[in-house]
């Protein structure tokens, strides 16, 4: 992984959270206990940027100044989150676009390649999609709530077990 400060902020990274090797964590960041950051994310915080506990930041993702990422959210893989909050156990799909001041309401999903403008509330327990994203249906039970409770799993595994297999410099 990359930690990198920025005119002498340093990233905070929890002792049980996941960082992966090949992410990208600049300036200042908070990234909780039980979170995740997954290879090829970018976590650049030229200002506040906050990773609550049980959260994960997928694959090749960015989020970027005064970013806030809820307990248990999920951050798909390609998707942007910038200077936007993503309340708890929320999902931003994958390829998806959060913008400056908006929210994403608790339990909420952003369908994948999606994009909430500027300033947009979306409520708590719905489905939006589409650019720009509209409230598709309320989903007050849905499972993807856990998805966050897998990545937990997942990191705690990769934290034990992954290795880098061979020199790719040869």
């Amino acid at each position: 992984m990359v930690l990198r400060a920025v005119d002498g902020v340093e990233p905070t990274v929890h002792a049980d959270a996941y960082v992966d090797d090949a992410a990208v964590v600049v300036g200042d960041v908070t990234v909780e206990r039980d979170a995740s950051v997954w290879p090829n994310a970018t976590l650049r915080g030229d200002q506040p940027i906050v990773i609550r506990e049980g959260a994960n930041v997928q694959d090749n993702a960015v989020c970027h100044e005064d970013a806030v990422v809820g307990p248990y959210a999920t951050v798909g893989h390609t998707a942007i989150v910038h200077a936007a909050t993503v309340e708890e156990r929320a999902l931003v799909g994958m390829g998806s676009v959060v913008l400056d001041d908006a929210t994403v309401g608790e339990g909420a999903i952003v369908a994948a390649g999606s994009v909430v403008t500027e300033g947009t509330d979306v409520p708590p327990e719905t489905l939006v999609a589409g650019t720009p994203a509209e409230v598709i249906k309320e989903i007050p039970d849905s499972s993807w709530k856990e998805t966050a409770d897998h990545y937990v799993e997942k990191a705690a595994v990769y934290a034990d077990t992954s290795t880098v297999v061979g020199d790719t410099n040869d």
